[in-house]
């Protein structure tokens, strides 16, 4: 008999409406259905004080400075790998997260204009090294992705931001994409949820040899 696969983080990226929450709870399903121990979880968010700080990002009246805003993310992101992520993969179960630190990357510094250096620094604070064994990024028409992101009933504080800035952040997530080919796959995200699920089990074989 093979040894058991070990646990692995795996990442969904991508802008507003490219349906990174549908794709994790397919997976996670998948994975459940051949044994495999898993934790759907998302960002800002996943520990009690991450959750909290999700609340004053997402649905606060302030109009954070960018680099507050991004020690805010990387604090409630110190949290979630702390008390949630790596508690679950030392317990061998796989973690799937709707957004990690690609995010921060893409709204703070290419959408917002933080400087990259800044990212780096607070990324080697909070995470000491620590990343995704594999992301998928779903890209997804930017009009498309803004319809689907508004018809929800609540936007959030990043939804309700112009087509100019969400320009920037997808255009962001296709450069991360591009720029760690071993980590990301970019999938399109305007195909059918049938579709992208199944170029996300293609990638996740391809990566972590797993096939669902």
């Amino acid at each position: 008999m093979a040894p058991p696969l070990p646990a692995r983080f795996i990442t969904l990226e991508g802008g507003e409406g490219a349906g990174k929450t549908t794709l994790a709870r397919r997976l996670a399903d998948a994975l459940a259905s051949v044994g495999l121990p898993v934790l759907r979880t998302r960002e800002p968010g996943g520990s009690p004080g991450a959750e909290a700080l999700r609340g004053l990002m997402l649905h606060g009246r302030v109009a954070w400075d960018p680099v507050a805003e991004a020690m805010l993310m990387f604090a409630a992101r110190r949290e979630h790998v702390a008390r949630t992520i790596r508690p679950a993969l030392d317990a061998g179960i796989w973690v799937i997260c709707d957004r990690f630190a690609d995010s921060t990357l893409a709204y703070q510094c290419y959408g917002h204009g933080l400087d990259a250096a800044v990212w780096h620094k607070l990324a080697d604070v909070a995470l000491e090294g620590f990343a995704p064994d594999a992301t998928l990024v779903l890209d997804v028409p930017l009009e498309t992705g803004m319809a689907r992101a508004l018809a929800r009933a609540l936007p959030d504080r990043f939804e309700r931001l112009g087509h100019e800035f969400h320009g920037r952040v997808r255009d962001a997530f296709r450069a991360i994409a591009a720029d760690n080919p071993r980590r990301c796959v970019l999938l399109d995200a305007g195909q059918t949820p049938e579709a992208v699920f199944a170029g996300a089990t293609a990638a996740l074989r391809d990566r972590l040899g797993i096939t669902l």
